[in-house]
């Protein structure tokens, strides 16, 4: 009679080791209308929501795709990674690997474990999230296996995408009812990030259709994704939109860091709500290509990060002209590599400081800090700018850029095809689809504007925008102006000069607040290397208490 009994042995180890280390809880509804009665009378009209959790999705979806990709990860591990991965930067992470104290696939799965841990429980959920690649670990063990001495330092670090960027096999939604089966080819900056190695985790909330669809719906809600909260503040301080989904992602440790997306502030709000460095760089500088547009005169990508350093890694990852995209086409600027060095102090820089500004502590503050250490500071009286004309902008590109990202981006299958199209897709179910309404959309719809008419405002606006900094800049001979948070983000946007926001600390309440760079077209190797030294002497992220 043969023996058995190490075939016995063998086929119980087998099934021991088969057994998942990790088993995701399924996601229950709550009643969340104690928390809408709560923020009924928030002090701002914009946080007094209607909803919390999307009535279009159910988490669960998101659980179905990471439990496979952390079945063999525990909490133990979870606890013995955390030192080598929570806050840390691009270049520590490297280096953890580089030592073999961590991997890529353990790094992968340490966010996803993460983000569950978080996001499956009502009292800590911050909606961040919208979509999970169900690929993403089995990505980052391949770039255990395929590592070389040359790669890019973006190479096998997990980003997230907001979910208005294309990314192949999984819908883009930008947060609309009307894309939720949206599959889409790469986005121009996703082919570059993924040539260079990075790992895409996943994609994140936004406001829907990128803070274009209500006037005076809260920031950070969509349809799909349900409302982001901020977590300095849940339910207590705005998320800043329309990349807030991006913003609470990567402030909460989610993952190494995400991209966001600006036409007026989307990036320099969010990043400065949560304690975060947000780059709007100059429209031009990196594609448009594969992005649902608001408008192709004012719309960029940009990353947002814990620090300094992350953002340049990112920024020089996505580099690249784009024939696709007329901005990059034939830019050289688009190409050129970005520089990761620093400058060592703020000796003999000249920075122009508003005078109406200067009664935020924070940002007082942050002057005498930046003139104790060499910076030159000179207060200046801002110019009005009129931007009675900017929606007006806005509609017209939008009408003509979305249709145009539907034909060229889109799947061919699913209903819209025009703005219009969207417009009678919402008003079929207004509950469920747009609770809020849809009063921007109607505009974009409603918009006649002739060409040489558009043409005229744009010109006319930017030279506006451009004269409120170049009067300070050029007769004082300024290197930057200094700002708060988004507060001059419609003035840099018309003008098309990139700004760089970064912490300057927390209000009495802990409301993260942002001091904000600006300085001409193209320079933004100045604005990350000054913002690096700012960080350098300041330290003035912290984390989200709850989230430590």
């Amino acid at each position: 009679m043969k023996n058995y009994y190490p075939l016995l042995l063998l086929l119980l180890f087998i099934a021991c080791e088969q057994q998942p280390k990790t088993t995701i809880s399924s996601w229950v509804a709550y009643d969340e209308s104690h928390e809408l009665s709560e923020n009924a009378t928030h002090e701002s009209k914009k946080m007094r929501y209607r909803l919390i959790q999307s009535k279009v999705s159910n988490k669960n979806t998101l659980w179905e795709t990471i439990a496979p990709q952390i079945a063999s990860f525990s909490e133990d591990d979870y606890h013995q990674l955390k030192p080598l991965i929570l806050e840390q930067n691009i270049p520590a992470l490297q280096a953890h690997i580089d030592s073999g104290a961590l991997s890529y696939e353990k790094l992968t799965q340490w966010y996803l474990y993460r983000i569950v841990r978080y996001e499956n429980d009502s009292l800590k959920a911050l909606n961040a999230l919208i979509s999970i690649h169900p690929n993403a670990v089995k990505n980052a063990r391949a770039r255990d296996l395929q590592k070389s001495d040359t790669d890019h330092l973006v190479y096998g670090i997990p980003i997230l995408l907001k979910d208005n960027i294309n990314l192949a096999g999984i819908p883009t939604t930008a947060g609309a009812h009307a894309l939720k089966e949206n599959i889409t080819t790469d986005a121009f900056i996703v082919d570059r990030l993924q040539e260079k190695g990075a790992v895409i985790l996943g994609k994140t909330n936004l406001s829907e259709w990128a803070n274009y669809l209500c006037s005076g719906c809260p920031n950070g809600y969509s349809a799909v994704g349900g409302q982001t909260l901020n977590p300095y503040g849940r339910r207590l301080f705005d998320t800043g939109g329309s990349s807030a989904g991006s913003g609470a992602a990567v402030a909460a440790n989610y993952a190494a860091a995400a991209l966001g997306t600006e036409t007026s502030g989307s990036i320099l709000s969010p990043a400065s709500t949560h304690a975060l460095v947000g780059l709007k760089p100059t429209v031009g500088l990196l594609s448009r290509s594969g992005i649902v547009p608001i408008s192709s005169t004012y719309d960029t990508p940009g990353p947002m990060t814990r620090n300094v350093v992350d953002a340049s890694i990112l920024l020089s990852a996505m580099k690249g002209e784009d024939p696709n995209d007329r901005s990059t086409k034939g830019n050289s600027m688009a190409s050129e590599p970005v520089a990761l060095s620093i400058e060592s102090s703020f000796e003999g820089l000249r920075f122009g400081v508003n005078k109406q500004f200067l009664s935020d502590s924070l940002y007082k503050i942050a002057v005498l800090k930046i003139e104790s250490l060499g910076g030159v500071m000179v207060e200046f009286e801002p110019l009005k700018v009129n931007f009675k004309n900017f929606g007006t902008i806005l509609d017209a590109d939008m009408q003509v850029d979305l249709k145009t990202y539907f034909k060229q981006s889109s799947s061919k299958n699913f209903m819209p095809q025009s703005v219009g199209d969207v417009v009678r897709h919402n008003s079929e179910d207004s509950l469920i689809r747009i609770p809020y309404a849809q009063e921007r959309l109607d505009g974009v719809l409603a918009s006649s504007l002739s060409a040489d008419s558009l043409a005229f405002f744009k010109e006319l606006l930017q030279k506006e925008g451009r004269a409120f900094f170049e009067a300070p800049m050029t007769e004082s001979n300024l290197d930057f102006i200094l700002s708060i948070n988004n507060w001059n983000a419609g003035h840099a946007a018309v003008a098309q000069y990139p700004c760089l926001t970064i912490s300057m600390g927390f209000s009495e309440k802990g409301k993260p607040k942002g001091l904000t760079f600006i300085t001409r077209p193209f320079e933004e190797e100045k604005l990350l290397k000054i913002a690096a030294v700012f960080e350098q002497v300041t330290h003035s992220r912290k984390m989200p208490e709850g989230y430590k």
